[in-house]
């Protein structure tokens, strides 16, 4: 049976390049414009290596863009880190220390701590470390190569601790939403159930046991529905646990579009959804499971389970009590679940007792 025959999405793999690379991407090219003013700048400063330097640098980043792009991703890394190295150790042996090219070295912080294992990036941080002594000795030692006017010096180092600093605010955004949607995805992971999206046993515990303090306080009514679908093995049994699965999401889908968006509906386990309906009594609270127990029933289920394996389900109904713990509620719902189950199923069954 295929996917659509139960109107369920079809799952595609993502072709969407993940935002990091396209964020580097776009870092390359703003990258490869400052390269080019930086080429205009420095040769008419009086400094033509370091000019020419550029022109070197904006070929670097033009491959590790296209590299990127035709995701090779690790040749466009070593590209530009490349690039960053050559170019800031040309540009303080050329025009001095106080140029401020030795700034971008601090880039190489936050990376290496996130993309390398906790030994070899303390290990290449001090590298990097040694590396800056070294050059900032060989500064303080020897004149520069091609020195520019003092004021010249000073708009370049301005120029470079701006870029930087403008690179670390916009790797720390990058980081703390990355961290956010890492924590989201995570929470989902926790509360969710993998398959149908709803809430896991665990959260809705949590969440209704929430909505019992409340009643507790204000006396509202708190309705519970435990819901079972009829004849669920022989559905495996006859179609496979592929189908089982899409009549699962497909019951799950028709749950969320006939309750309100403040009822709480959760995968209880197996074949078994648990539905809670704050502020409804015991009366709405059944008239509510019939109106599903329909729903499902007259779904557009397709021929390939036929007549006779159409899924349906029992609902059996109960409601939360004043001082009384969550569990009692269900206990409740379950014996009437029970009772609908012996009675023929596809029906719904009240317990007020």
């Amino acid at each position: 049976m295929n996917h659509s025959a139960l109107d369920m999405p079809t799952s595609q793999e993502s072709t969407k390049r993940p935002q990091f690379w396209s964020v580097l991407m776009l870092a390359v090219k703003i990258a490869g414009v400052i390269d080019i003013g930086f080429f205009i700048i420095f040769y008419y400063l009086g400094s033509p290596i370091l000019a020419w330097v550029n022109v070197f640098s904006v070929l670097m980043y033009v491959s590790a863009f296209y590299a990127i792009k035709n995701r090779k991703n690790k040749l466009g890394a070593t590209l530009i880190w490349s690039e960053v190295v050559i170019h800031s150790t040309l540009g303080t042996l050329l025009i001095g220390w106080g140029s401020g090219f030795q700034y971008f070295f601090f880039i190489f912080i936050p990376a290496l701590c996130v993309t390398l294992p906790t030994n070899t990036a303390r290990m290449a941080l001090l590298a990097f470390f040694g590396f800056c002594i070294s050059l900032g000795s060989l500064g303080w030692v020897f004149e520069p190569i091609q020195p520019i006017h003092p004021d010249a010096l000073r708009f370049v180092n301005l120029f470079n601790l701006s870029v930087v600093f403008l690179l670390f605010c916009s790797l720390a955004f990058y980081y703390i939403k990355t961290v956010k949607k890492a924590q989201q995805k995570l929470h989902v992971m926790a509360t969710t159930d993998s398959l149908t999206e709803l809430l896991n046993r665990r959260y809705m515990r949590f969440l209704v046991n929430r909505e019992i303090q409340k009643y507790n306080r204000s006396k509202d009514n708190i309705g519970v529905m435990l819901i079972d679908i009829d004849h669920f093995k022989s559905v495996n049994d006859s179609f496979g646990h592929d189908v089982g699965d899409e009549v699962l999401t497909t019951v799950a889908k028709i749950l969320r579009n006939e309750l309100k968006e403040y009822d709480l509906i959760s995968r209880w386990g197996g074949e078994e959804f648990l539905i809670v309906l704050p502020g409804s009594d015991l009366e709405k609270t059944q008239d509510q499971a019939e109106h599903i127990r329909k729903a499902i029933e007259q779904y557009g289920w397709q021929a390939e389970l036929s007549n006779t394996a159409k899924p349906t389900v029992t609902v059996g109904v109960s409601e939360v009590k004043h001082n009384e713990e969550f569990k009692e509620a269900i206990a409740r719902a379950d014996k009437a679940l029970y009772i609908g189950k012996h009675n023929g199923r596809n029906r719904v069954e009240t317990s007020a007792e």
